[in-house]
């Protein structure tokens, strides 16, 4: 895996060291950035942005943000081989300054540990197995830490049908292979 943009492009990430973390494929974390670096609807300026990376495995989504100038990363994850190599990650990169990792299961999220308010982009991406996604949507929102302009992208499998909670206001979704990506704001 390779950072597709901004200051550290081309630099390496490091993979995950087994099969239980599923890395977002580079055509799938460009066609990402190319849709919220130039879409009118799902739009982020990531000059200063401050991101949520929930169940962040390695980090390519964070460190992505971090290559394209974010101010900080807020990393969420709880399995150790990923944490593991997502430190490394952030420490070879020299990006530690700019980020903060939460060992911790995304969905037990809390206001004290991210010590920031109105993120502008929440990335979601829980295992595919996963079924209790409009569980943590329901958290943010109560957390109060997105305002009406954050984006939230969630990743998904395409084959599994669910209803995503109508906190999240809808405005795209795309397919890549198996994964599904959708992007909304929190209603």
């Amino acid at each position: 895996m390779r950072i597709i943009g901004g200051n550290l492009k081309g630099k390496k990430i490091l993979s995950p060291t087994d099969k239980s973390t599923r890395p977002l494929k580079d055509i799938v974390r460009e066609s990402i950035f190319n849709i919220i670096e130039h879409s009118k609807n799902e739009f982020v300026n990531l000059n200063s942005a401050k991101v949520l990376d929930l169940f962040s495995g390695t980090g390519s989504f964070g460190i992505e943000c971090l290559s394209r100038g974010a101010e900080k990363v807020i990393f969420f994850e709880n399995y150790t081989n990923s944490i593991k190599v997502l430190k490394k990650n952030l420490e070879l990169l020299k990006l530690n300054k700019y980020s903060k990792i939460i060992e911790k299961d995304s969905y037990n999220i809390s206001q004290s540990q991210l010590n920031l308010k109105n993120f502008d982009l929440v990335f979601i991406d829980p295992p595919f197995k996963d079924n209790k996604i409009n569980q943590l949507i329901e958290i943010i929102k109560k957390m109060k830490i997105t305002s009406k302009d954050t984006l939230i992208i969630i990743h998904r499998n395409k084959r599994i049908t669910e209803n995503i909670s109508k906190d999240i206001i809808i405005s795209k979704e795309k397919n890549y292979g198996l994964s599904k990506i959708i992007f909304g704001k929190i209603s």
